[in-house]
Parts: structure tokens; sequence; C-alpha cells
């Protein structure tokens, strides 16, 4: 969870004087696309969206009200600009101490807890260290042609903490996670698409738009069988085929006794769309 590309580049000022650098509130910006889809857009640009304890006290309160407001079925997380997605930690903040993380949900706010609710990563420019990370913690991935994706801490004698070296290696081949940690490399998104780890590729700058289309068709399911879908497959990794049979049914259980159940089979049945109620 550390980063690569949060200093500033002279060329970044020409005037030489150094703007504003946000954090905290004002480094994470959220709107609303239509009723049910949060935008949530890292906003830290002159480090490279890197986190610093500020902002990811600020994402972990977005992901709070996230989970909370019933009417937001769909998130999507992305940086403000095209150049990076994030960078990671912020390593001048690291050197004073502040480290980008909260005490409930871990790493930037979200690593170690993420929202129950689906969450989609749009990536642009570099989503390295603690930037691939953050997806890793996001349960879909859209990413332009053009970005890089890596974990590349090793390369620095770091450690990629906020859940590389566990979670890659779940999402991709054993052999080509090990590459990728003990080597520092970073690939191109194309290739990670290739892997299975990027859901969509798109042109460069339509990250979003093409988060949204995907944000769309999760919007097209039942909002709590969604949910229950998501915890089934975290759970996944952990439980045995004869654990599974009975420990699924604790997150299937009230979506099969839920109004929504049987608006969906009405709805199957006169051949139109269904309206959630998320009930």
């Amino acid at each position: 969870m550390t980063s690569t590309e949060a200093s500033v580049s002279p060329s970044d000022h020409p005037t030489g004087a150094e703007p504003a650098q946000p954090s905290g509130s004002d480094a994470i910006l959220t709107e609303k696309h239509g009723d049910h889809v949060l935008i949530i857009k890292m906003h830290r640009p002159h480090r490279r969206n890197a986190f610093d304890g500020a902002t990811a006290r600020a994402l972990e309160a977005v992901i709070d009200d996230y989970e909370e407001d019933d009417r937001l079925r769909c998130a999507i997380i992305t940086g403000s600009d095209e150049r990076a997605f994030s960078a990671g930690q912020d390593l001048i903040a690291a050197a004073q101490g502040d480290m980008g993380g909260t005490d409930r949900r871990g790493g930037f706010g979200i690593m170690g807890r993420p929202p129950i609710k689906p969450i989609i990563a749009a990536v642009e420019g570099h989503a390295l260290a603690g930037g691939l990370e953050l997806c890793l913690a996001c349960d879909l991935i859209v990413a332009s042609r053009t970005a890089t994706m890596g974990i590349p801490e090793a390369a620095k004698s770091l450690v990629a903490i906020g859940g590389g070296c566990f979670r890659l290696p779940k999402r991709i081949p054993y052999h080509l996670a090990m590459e990728l940690a003990i080597t520092g490399k970073a690939w191109p998104a194309t290739r990670m698409a290739e892997l299975g780890l990027v859901n969509k590729l798109t042109e460069p700058g339509k990250a979003l738009a093409g988060a949204l289309e995907l944000a769309e068709e999760v919007l097209a399911a039942g909002p709590l069988a969604v949910k229950a879908s998501k915890q089934i497959v975290q759970h996944a990794y952990d439980w045995d085929d004869a654990e599974a049979w009975n420990l699924q049914q604790q997150f299937a259980a009230p979506v099969m006794a839920s109004d929504d159940l049987k608006e969906g089979l009405r709805a199957f049945a006169e051949k139109r769309p269904a309206v959630w109620k998320g009930r």
C-alpha cells in the first residue's frame, strides 16, 4: 500500500508555485448518477491521487454513507483526471507519520472492509501500488486501454500490504501474480484484461462511461440478490463445498423470502422489466 508516483514534477507547476493540495473531504468528491449510482472521485491531482490519513478517513465516511443509503445500489470509484487512478500511499505524508488508513475499514478507508454493496473501479492512467490494491478492494474493474497496473513495492524493498500480495493471486494465475509481486513490474491494462483481472476495456478517457454502463447492468438485477450474491462469492475462497451448502443460506434465505423475489418471477412471466423495491 505504498506509492510510486506521489511526487510532484516541476513541469506540473510552470510558475514555480505549488497549488493547494486537496486532502480529506476536499479530496473525495461524490455525485449521483440517476437515483441509484454513486460516483466517487479521488481528487489529489498533485499527489497523483495518493492517500494521506485525512483522505482515507474521508473515503471511509463516503463508503459508510453509501452502505446506509438504501437508494444507492452501486458505486464507482475513479480519479478526477486521466493521469492517474491512484499512486497509492502519499509518501510525503508517510515520512511525517501520516499513513493513509483508518482503524475500521483499513487501508484508504476501504481495503480491509469493502462495502457490502457492489463497487466498480474505473481506471485511467496509473493504478500502482496502493492504487492497484484499491482496485482489488472493488468488485469489478473497468480500465482504459492505456492504463497501467502493478504492485511495484518489492522493487523498492517494500511489501504490498494493502491486499496486493494475497488478493492478486486469487484474481489472476499464481505464477503471474508472483511475477508482479517479486519483480515490481507494471503491466498494461490490456494484459490484465487478458488475465481476467479487468472486466472491461475502454478507449482512453472512457473508463467512467464504461463503468456506468456496467453499473446499469448491475441495477437491472434485484438489489437484495446482488448483495447476497456478492457476499457468497467473497466467501467462496474460505468455504469448502460441504460448508458452502449450509453457510450460503445466511445470505440467500432473506432473498428467497423477499417481495423482490415474487416481483422477479412475476416480471419474468409477464415479459416486462422488474420493478425492485429492495425488500
